[in-house]
């Protein structure tokens, strides 16, 4: 059976690679600092696969058809996105097989693929913690992008089922658990009942699947054009309490707060912490460690929290 080490959630933005800072002190240069420490610890437990819970950034997933959740079982592709890593990664599909089929058992239904396409909401903070990507992995994409989403309280359900699974499974080895996105950031509108897109970003939103790349080559300068600025929103106040709710382990009050509560003080973009509510709950262990820097700059509070120690 396999044996759960450990929790990491990890924010991730663009302008990670796309603004990094020119030296300590700059805007993210605590943050960059602060994942190499937990690369490090990640080392020192050595895990034999890591399911990653993160969100699509319609690099994968349209409104054509879009899932709540997605489970890769057989081969992952990084789209490289924004700079970032790209090409095939190592699935761990012992482990993604006997997951999904646990959490089936357990009513908690999910998408397969078998050919699944990740962005920077997977692979930026996959690859930051293991300094590469070797480590094999299960993808678990959570829809952070536009309602439907699913509800706070069926992110930690779908947790507590995914805990349950990796712990039955009879992958022989040391699973690390890893939650990716967030915190605090306003973004633009991406649902296509939103009268105020235009009706060419709406198409693309539906239909971008049919060429996927020349959606991001047309979206890709829109996102650039936002980073940068020291004044961009970034509720540090709601983060710190974010993570202190998760250092205390008290997820209750973070999914009381509901779709709307959570936007009103999050943003659009905090829904990702969708993703950092079902990996607690799968580990069920409070956060021992955290860090946190609000960088405008990169349009998102960045935080990070482990359940183990960090030096």
């Amino acid at each position: 059976m396999s044996q759960i080490a450990g929790f990491v959630g990890m924010s991730h933005s663009p302008f990670v690679t796309m603004l990094p800072p020119q030296s300590a002190g700059t805007p993210g240069s605590r943050f960059l600092a602060d994942t190499a420490r937990v690369a490090a610890a990640v080392a020192d437990l050595a895990p034999d696969a890591i399911v990653v819970i993160g969100p699509d950034h319609f690099h994968a997933n349209f409104y054509d058809v879009m899932p709540p959740f997605v489970l890769g079982v057989e081969s992952a592709q990084a789209f490289g996105d924004f700079g970032g890593t790209a090409g095939p990664l190592p699935v761990a599909s012992q482990l993604a097989w006997s997951i999904l089929e646990s959490l089936a058992a357990a009513n908690l239904d999910m998408s397969l693929s078998y050919a699944l396409t990740v962005d920077h909401g997977i692979v930026q903070s996959y690859d930051m913690m293991t300094n590469g990507t070797a480590v094999p992995l299960v993808p678990v994409v959570v829809n952070t992008a536009a309602p439907p989403l699913p509800s706070l309280d069926r992110c930690v359900a779908l947790g507590t089922a995914l805990g349950a699974a990796i712990r039955s499974s009879d992958f022989p080895g040391r699973v690390l658990v890893a939650a990716s996105g967030g915190l605090s950031h306003w973004l633009p509108s991406n649902d296509p009942r939103d009268a105020s897109i235009a009706k060419d970003k709406r198409h693309s939103l539906i239909h971008g699947r049919q060429d996927v790349h020349a959606f991001a080559a047309a979206r890709e300068p829109r996102v650039r054009a936002m980073g940068g600025d020291p004044s961009a929103r970034v509720n540090a106040d709601w983060d710190g309490w974010f993570l202190e709710r998760l250092s205390a382990f008290d997820l209750a009050s973070v999914t009381a707060l509901g779709h709307e509560g959570l936007e009103d003080r999050a943003g659009s973009g905090g829904h990702e912490i969708r993703c950092w509510l079902a990996g607690m709950a799968a580990v069920g262990k409070p956060l021992v460690w955290t860090s946190y820097e609000p960088v405008p700059q990169w349009i998102t509070g960045m935080g990070i929290g482990t359940t183990f120690k960090v030096v």
